[in-house]
């Protein structure tokens, strides 16, 4: 039976340089970038390659890319550390019902601290409206933050807009973008976003998982979450990971230029998806071309999701974080409970092929016909 992998956004395998590097980084270039000696130093030189290279690729300098250990780590740090850094100019925070859980909970927790938090609502397209932000951020908003595209629908926010509406409010705020789910897979440049912080993670790009960045504007100040250690200006302190972090620049590096082969996979599977009886399509073609989240109305998703997987096919039911819980982002949406109880996520690859669609949706067919009869 072939394996076909269609949870991408969860993560993703990691690619043959990657792996390769992570290897040579652990076996030959095994010194601690802190150490004065030569493998120390190798290692250094090593650390500052890779920081030039994750820099590049979001058009920032290497001295304000930040290794963290992942997207989640990146957003805590972003949302605590401007919260704490900022607190005595205000206690205002915007952000969205829709973000990954990592900004959600690290608001919900500075909320129990006194922080007023503002979360705006997406439309039924699981965008976020400008008009709805400019009534949000006021001059004692110190942090907004929003994500750059939507990890369970792919809808992309207007974050440009929201710069410029931060800027004309006057207000002091921070802005953060959640930058997981876009980065290499669409321009990602903090010049032109005008973020003062951006995360990103390895696992989402063909990199090991255990590793991302935070980009920190220069000049910005934020408050660390550790204590430790000399490394990374204190920001982010102790030993770096350097396989990982090497092995993230490796996956940068030789990144696929995909976006074409994506938008084909895409447009297919939208295609024999809007022709399966059944199927409402939650994503709309204005998102982001990796993902797709559609819902089969009366089979819960878990249900639909067991049954691909004994036909090898892996699909998700939504965030992986969520483990299985019900959508807070379509419930956002406001999506009627029989559309968020049976949604799936599909999210591609370069690896993913036509082939992989056609049957997919031949196996979707199947057990649509079979779920429903035994429900």
């Amino acid at each position: 039976m072939k394996e076909i992998y269609l949870d991408n956004s969860a993560t993703t395998k990691a690619c043959g340089s990657a792996a390769a590097e992570a290897l040579r980084i652990m076996t030959q270039c095994y010194g601690n970038p802190s150490s004065l000696h030569t493998k120390g130093l190798e290692a250094e030189h090593e650390l500052k390659a890779a920081a030039k290279t994750i820099a590049n690729a979001i058009s920032a300098s290497p001295e304000e890319i930040y290794f963290t250990s992942g997207g989640t780590e990146s957003n805590n740090t972003a949302v605590f550390g401007a919260a704490k850094a900022l607190c005595r100019r205000g206690k205002r925070i915007v952000t969205t019902a829709i973000e990954h859980s990592s900004v959600i909970e690290s608001a919900a927790a500075l909320e129990k601290e006194g922080f007023e938090v503002i979360y705006l609502k997406p439309d039924s397209s699981g965008r976020i409206s400008p008009r709805q932000t400019e009534e949000a951020v006021t001059k004692e908003t110190i942090l907004v933050s929003i994500m750059l595209v939507n990890n369970e629908t792919g809808a992309i926010q207007p974050v440009e807009e929201v710069r410029r509406i931060i800027k004309r409010s006057g207000a002091p705020a921070l802005f953060h973008i959640d930058a997981v789910q876009g980065f290499m897979k669409m321009p990602v440049s903090v010049k032109k976003l005008g973020c003062d912080l951006l995360s990103i993670s390895g696992h989402k790009i063909h990199a090991p998982k255990g590793v991302g960045a935070l980009y920190v504007k220069s000049g910005t100040r934020i408050v660390p979450l550790h204590r430790g250690g000399e490394q990374q200006s204190k920001l982010r302190p102790g030993t770096e990971p350097l396989p990982l972090i090497c092995a993230m620049a490796a996956a940068v590096r030789d990144y696929p230029d995909e976006r074409e082969h994506i938008t084909e996979i895409n447009r297919c599977c939208r295609k024999r998806l809007s022709e399966t009886e059944g199927i409402v399509i939650n994503s709309d073609e204005q998102c982001l071309p990796y993902i797709i989240n559609f819902s089969a109305p009366g089979i819960r998703s878990e249900t639909m999701l067991h049954f691909l997987e004994e036909e090898g096919i892996y699909v998700s039911s939504g965030s992986a974080c969520a483990k299985g819980h019900k959508s807070h982002v379509l419930t956002a949406m406001g999506l009627p409970p029989e559309i968020t109880d049976s949604a799936v996520r599909l999210s591609f690859s370069d690896e993913n092929t036509a082939e992989d669609i056609d049957i997919f949706t031949n196996r979707l067919k199947t057990g649509l016909r079979t779920l429903a009869r035994s429900k």
